[in-house]
């Protein structure tokens, strides 16, 4: 279905039974498109922001987007603020609206800078008026193109055609011209060595363009479209462009999804590609590429340096610098004579195809050898191409780790040269999405179930598909005036590398109630700082494991390892369901919240980085299992079952407000009718006993991690100010959970598509030990704050008094016992949440008792160490730390979090 049908089925249904169902919800909140006065309470008086890198950027790329918090009821949804130095010294900024409190006052807001602002380590934000840019950024649209001026360039957009971009001009010159997307599709994966692939080439063309801002400090330019060859169009994609006043550089988002058959649609190449207008000599056109660390490989089409006769000292040094050369009636002319036979290269290709080498090689012209140039480690990602009037400069971040990519030169002898970044490379082998193993005789739910019980994997026919996966890659152009100094070059580099964010201080997220249940990092005491050391040293190890396995590539960049083999000294990663976390058991929120309370560069590009990949490589966004995620695999896209709890909108919702990321923005938008994907898959069809004929009005579903990740998408989509169904289907799912006999302790019930309502139920039972910890206790958290819901409230409360309590207590309420459940140190943090609530001492200290045994997790007395393994026993010397999980890590980490922010008073 497309987004408008899918949305209309739920609004032909929804829009008559919410009248009378929001009535009765118990929420004071009102809906954010209509809402009513607030008394505003006095914000702070202003909000300090610094640079996540704690380092003043010397290149702001194209400039930066950020979000800040604001506590309830303290600032109006239309307030404007003002951004300065620390000393006072204005800076303009674009502000907007991203979230709001059910008051309607507004809970997030983002701010955009362009180029020129001043640099400095520190800034303030504050309520009053901003201060308005020398120049601004306009944008014309028009019938057939829009046109972004920044005020250092300008830009032209087609909205139909091969084109994304018909020019970028400087100046009235035309800098660059006619990008387009170019992906090749291959017909095999060479196997073996007979093999041999046919390559089609397929450009991309605009379907749909959109102006999403226009300025005055930041606009927004987005365009959708397929790759197309002859009658064939596939492989949908989604570009924004970003522009800054000032800037002369352009931010790229691109995302596409893969739409092909994997046993026949090979991509074998993937990439934007400019035309780029040669007016300078030869000898003044230089080719630069970004090395390891700040290293530059600086080269000139026709190089001057080395030769038998030597052109003078000035012009030598002219040339290595990428300044114009003196006149040639300055040169010798034993030289000048002679420029005729001095060989012009013009093609350049880097190609990184692994994480660990890049190498360059340069030709003078298609039809001619290769020469190598030189070889590196892992190269920044940026190339230019241009000389003293102008050239274009091309990066990629995470080159090497999402690799292969590759930058191409090519024709830069001619008149026109061409750039092409390929964020699939096609010196690289064609990209290989087939299923992993013929399925081993799994061919019954009774084979698969066994399967499952001896590689963990939940394997089942044809559902190992990659139809419908995404992946989002992050450029930057820029239209220079000149070729840059290499000092210059560096510095664009490590803004590709790591783009400039300002943020705002754990304190200042703390204070303003985001996010529910955290505190600051605090080490007053002893028994504080062993858990603090602990949290450091998980999130430490799993961060640095990424290097030592090297976790990364194409589609596998962002993940870790769910389990480790301490026989092989390795993570399980081919072993059934213990290989690829795929953000099991919530291992994007630890990070996250690690950040929150941390501040830590590292541990907000680490969750960054997972961020991205999570929310397009483990879920679908085309096909039958659209809105869906895969379960931990082998392959991201491998185990059979396709839940929302992997899809879930929680764990991109922090990344979204920090920065306003468009994207994931419209990734956690597209997961408000999620559970239409109960009509399409049935989560528990391999146990289920008995007939089951999915009803839009009776749906079976979970009210633990299915109904919980769902609401966590509706809670966001409520916060932004969107479609009023999704307030509507969270406050009614929570109603009617609350009134079942035993709330959340049923465990499911019959879901009505159309409202969100769960039927009323007979009493029954049904405690799992996952229902919880995809999101459950956050999302619960968050929801009694902003409801104060009396119903909901005791309903969750029940749930996290007896989930670890004893069988006396479980069947004094309810009548039978859980029996031996898992996960108790993970639930710890619910046994926390109920004594913070009910004031009851005795419950916090049964929390840290439950902390600290460890069950499912990591006892107090276990070793917080790795070990170093050295050769012949491993391949490559490593820091082991055997007893580690990522399940395990990532609820330990939130129970840790939780427990001190609810309970850390009775630690000891």
């Amino acid at each position: 279905m497309s987004p408008l049908s899918r949305r209309t089925l739920l609004r032909g249904t929804a829009t008559g039974a919410a009248a009378g169902l929001l009535g009765t919800a118990h929420s004071p909140a009102t809906a954010h498109a209509a809402p009513g006065p607030v008394t505003l309470a006095p914000a702070p008086d202003e909000i300090p922001l610094t640079w996540l890198e704690e380092i003043t950027p010397g290149v702001l790329a194209a400039g930066t987007t950020f979000g800040v918090p604001w506590p309830k009821g303290t600032v109006d949804r239309d307030q404007t603020f003002a951004l300065s130095t620390a000393d006072g010294t204005p800076v303009p900024v674009q502000t907007w609206a991203t979230g709001f409190w059910p008051d309607g006052s507004l809970k997030w807001s983002a701010h955009a800078i362009g180029a020129g602002v001043p640099a400095a380590p520190r800034y303030r934000l504050a309520l009053g008026t901003a201060a308005v840019p020398s120049t601004a950024v306009t944008v014309a649209d028009s019938r057939d193109r829009v046109v972004v001026d920044t005020g250092a360039i300008t830009c032209v957009l087609p909205k139909k055609g091969a084109a994304l971009v018909r020019s970028i001009s400087r100046g009235g010159t035309v800098i660059a011209r006619d990008g387009e997307l170019v992906c090749l599709r291959g017909d095999d994966a060479v196997d073996d060595e007979e093999g041999g692939v046919r390559r089609d080439r397929f450009t991309g063309q605009v379907e749909t363009v959109t102006v999403e801002q226009r300025g005055p400090v930041r606009a927004v330019v987005r365009l959708r479209g397929r790759h197309r060859r002859g009658t064939r169009r596939w492989l949908p994609f989604d570009v924004r462009f970003y522009f800054y006043a000032g800037s002369d550089g352009i931010r790229v988002v691109h995302s596409f999804v893969y739409d092909g058959n994997a046993k026949k649609d090979f991509i074998a190449g993937l990439g934007l590609r400019f035309q780029v207008p040669m007016r300078d000599e030869p000898h003044d056109r230089h080719v630069r590429f970004a090395g390891t660390g700040d290293g530059v490989l600086a080269e000139a089409v026709r190089g001057i340096t080395g030769l038998r006769r030597d052109p003078g000292a000035a012009v030598r040094a002219a040339q290595v610098a990428g300044t114009p050369t003196p006149p040639p009636s300055t040169w010798d002319t034993r030289v000048t004579s002679r420029l005729q036979y001095i060989p012009t290269f013009g093609d350049y290709t880097l190609r990184q195809l692994s994480a660990d080498g890049f190498q360059i090689r340069k030709r003078t012209r298609p039809g001619h050898g290769w020469i190598p140039v030189d070889a590196g480690t892992r190269a920044g990602g940026l190339a230019y191409v241009g000389g003293p009037g102008g050239g274009l400069a091309l990066g990629m971040r995470n080159f090497w780790q999402l690799h292969p990519a590759q930058l191409d030169i090519r024709n830069a002898a001619t008149d026109t040269a061409q750039a092409t970044i390929w964020w699939w490379a096609p010196d690289a082998p064609p990209m290989d999405l087939r299923f992993y193993h013929d399925g081993m005789g799994q061919d019954t739910y009774p084979e698969q179930l066994e399967g499952l019980e001896i590689t963990y994997e939940d394997y089942e026919p044809g559902f190992g598909s990659p139809y419908g996966v995404a992946r989002t890659t992050e450029l930057m152009i820029w239209a220079l005036e000149a070729t840059p100094p290499a000092t210059a070059f560096a510095a664009m580099t490590e803004a590709v590398r790591v783009p400039p964010l300002l943020v705002a201080a754990p304190q200042h997220l703390h204070a303003a109630g985001v996010f529910g249940d955290w505190t600051p990092a605090d080490r007053s005491t002893p028994a504080r700082t062993e858990i603090e050391d602990r949290l450091d040293f998980l999130f430490d190890h799993h961060r640095k494991e990424v290097e030592q396995r090297s976790w990364y590539g194409f589609w596998d960049y962002g993940d870790i390892m769910h389990s480790y083999d301490p026989d092989r000294h390795v993570w399980r990663y081919d072993v059934g369901g213990y290989a690829w976390d795929n953000s099991e058991l919530s291992t994007d929120l630890w990070l996250w919240y690690h950040y929150l309370r941390t501040g830590r560069a590292e541990a907000f590009r680490f969750a960054e980085a997972m961020t991205r990949h999570t929310g397009e490589v483990d879920v679908y966004h085309l096909g039958r299992y659209r809105d869906l995620g895969t379960r931990h695999g082998v392959q991201h896209w491998a185990d059979s079952a396709k839940q929302v709890r992997i899809s879930n909108a929680g764990y991109r919702r922090i990344y979204y407000f920090l920065t306003a990321d468009e994207r994931v923005g419209d990734l956690m938008r597209d997961l408000v009718d999620s559970d239409r994907t109960f009509l399409v898959l049935d989560p528990i069809r391999k146990i289920r006993t008995g007939p089951y004929t999915p009803d839009p009005h009776a749906l079976g579903v979970g009210t633990g991690t299915d109904w919980g990740s769902m609401a966590l998408a509706w809670l966001t989509e409520w916060e932004r100010g969107g479609d009023p169904i999704a307030r509507e289907k969270l406050l009614n799912g929570a109603r009617t959970i609350a009134a079942m006999p035993h709330g959340f302790l049923q465990g499911s019930g019959l879901y009505d598509l159309a409202d969100g309502t769960f039927a009323p139920a007979a009493p029954a039972v049904s405690v799992g030990s996952l229902g919880a910890v995809f999101g459950l206790v956050e999302l619960c958290s968050e929801l009694i704050g902003l409801t104060g819901d009396p119903a909901l409230t005791a309903a969750w409360l029940q749930y996290c008094r007896l989930y670890n309590g004893t069988a006396a207590e479980q069947i004094a309420e309810t009548g039978q016992s859980f029996g031996s459940l898992n996960l108790r140190q993970a639930h710890s943090r619910l046994t926390a949440y109920a004594a913070a609530k009910l004031g009851d001492t005795a419950l916090a200290d049964r929390a840290w008792r439950e902390f600290h045994t460890g069950h499912a997790g990591y006892p107090r007395t276990m070793s917080f160490q790795a070990t170093r393994v050295q050769g012949p026993g491993v391949l490559k010397p490593i820091d082991e730390a055997a007893a580690l999980s990522a399940n395990a890590s990532a609820q330990y980490g939130l129970a840790a979090i939780q427990c001190l922010a609810l309970v850390g008073h009775r630690l000891s």
